[in-house]
């Protein structure tokens, strides 16, 4: 009877959960989360109940989740894998559980058998253990929204313990960040590491480390031979000799980098080869590593993997790029000091005039506290400011990013405030010359709001494709 009933509550969930998603789909309206919080009302071990209908490979980390998602989706495409993913970046448990759902027939029969599940970090402590995953990706760990997620190495054990819950998982991490490279030690699991060869993009400004200067296991100051950015590089303990542990897969030459693309020499276990990646930054070079350890690990040949890398498209709203009005649009998601603080080195990079707009919402998605933007680096932009038109400023706290902008030493009669999306895009548009680029950084909400605006004007496929 107990187990006639969990089956009646699992079909229940199914059904109820497919025509919701139907139903908001029909009225544009995604259906990426709502859905999933159903099925967890009507049956909160779902995802237990779903694990061994999929071959889960999930990817977490603070920064670069949807990227290396997307990246690892050629992967799997390459392999001639047919897979299922929360292509929206809902990865917490009910986007992860709307994901799932879809890809199932009314009888509960799994139509596509490889999940490719990006998810959250405070959530991957639940969500692993009930759908033990095949291979695990960490990305990286930073100072991310203190009000969510709480202090840094808080967020570092939610992974921790996720990992600990998941023996058979093979783990694929970053061995340039301490704090995730921690993650391989005193485990039983399979560990593939990635990163950069010393000195092969050294960092000149070692005080950027302020996220994790310190030794995980005695609390000792590491030090340096080479960095990259903020914490990652080739550290060690003095005192008690952790350090960066050997990658298998890694970047041993940087041969060209602009605005558009990088090139880049990379190691595996078998040889090595360059490839011109299709997307720009220093963090989309360690994306692109991640998303080759699972390239290595299903065996794809080096061409294949090239393949993948050079033909890869960015996700809404992580370096998109819309081109109208012979104009092109960049939209790139920010969310904590270290991603603004690339994203922004990335805009030195630019040559011709352009248009900056910077949207700031302090919705949950985005976190509440906003005073992390006072440790982003705009002063680095008072730099180019002959170059940039107009600062345009948008969002619930743009008045907040105004000052912070003032405060850098941006002049103040290069900036403007729009709340309002559809006015704001026909203004930034109207102020960019021809073959101009517009830069819109956004957080999560704002992000949703302003690429809402551009889909209907500009005939976007919707978030969630």
């Amino acid at each position: 009877m107990k187990n006639l009933l969990k089956k009646m509550r699992l079909t229940a969930a199914i059904i109820i959960t497919k025509l919701a998603v139907i139903v908001l789909r029909l009225l544009n309206r995604g259906g990426t989360t709502f859905p999933g919080k159903i099925a967890l009302k009507i049956c909160p071990n779902i995802l237990s109940e779903l694990s061994d209908k999929f071959r889960v490979i999930m990817v977490t980390g603070t920064n670069g989740k949807t990227t290396t998602c997307r990246i690892c989706a050629g992967m799997l495409d390459k392999s001639g894998i047919k897979y299922i993913a929360n292509k929206s970046g809902a990865n917490l448990a009910s986007g992860i559980t709307t994901t799932l759902i879809d890809a199932l027939s009314l009888t509960g029969k799994a139509m596509v058998r490889t999940a490719l599940l990006e998810t959250d970090e405070a959530a991957f402590k639940t969500v692993a253990p009930k759908l033990k995953p095949e291979i695990i990706i960490v990305t990286n760990f930073f100072k991310d929204q203190l009000d969510r997620f709480g202090e840094l190495y808080s967020t570092l054990n939610y992974v921790r313990d996720g990992i600990l819950s998941s023996p058979e998982s093979t783990l694929i991490l970053n061995a340039d960040d301490s704090l995730c490279a921690s993650l391989g030690q005193g485990v039983d699991n399979p560990v593939f590491y990635f990163g950069f060869a010393d000195g092969v993009y050294p960092e000149t400004n070692f005080s950027s480390n302020n996220d994790a200067p310190y030794c995980m296991n005695c609390s000792a100051r590491y030090e340096y031979s080479s960095v990259t950015f903020a914490h990652l590089g080739h550290f060690k303990c003095p005192r008690c000799n952790y350090e960066r542990p050997e990658a298998k897969i890694e970047c041993t030459q940087v041969l060209h980098y602009d605005n558009l693309t990088s090139t880049v020499e990379i190691k595996v276990p078998d040889g090595k080869f360059a490839v011109k990646l299709a997307l720009p930054g220093l963090y989309n070079i360690y994306n692109a590593l991640a998303a080759t350890g699972l390239g290595y690990l299903l065996e794809l040949s080096e061409k294949d993997i090239i393949h993948v890398l050079e033909g890869f498209e960015t996700g809404f709203g992580r370096m998109e790029t819309v081109n109208v009005m012979d104009r092109e649009i960049k939209m790139i998601l920010v969310k904590n000091p270290t991603g603004f603080n690339q994203v922004l080195r990335y805009m030195m990079t630019q040559n011709n005039r352009c248009v900056v707009t910077l949207a700031l919402n302090d919705k949950l998605a985005d976190g509440t506290d906003i005073s992390w933007i006072w440790d982003v680096d705009f002063e680095i932009l008072s730099f180019m400011q002959n170059k940039i038109r107009f600062f345009y400023v948008s969002g619930d706290r743009a008045e907040d990013m105004a000052v912070r902008l003032k405060y850098a030493g941006i002049d103040e009669e290069l900036i403007r405030i729009e709340h309002n999306e559809n006015q704001l895009i026909d203004k930034i548009l109207a102020e960019a010359g021809e073959n101009e680029t517009i830069y819109i950084l956004p957080t999560y909400s704002a992000m949703l709001d302003i690429r809402q605006v551009l889909k209907n004007r500009f005939n976007l496929k919707d978030f969630w494709k």
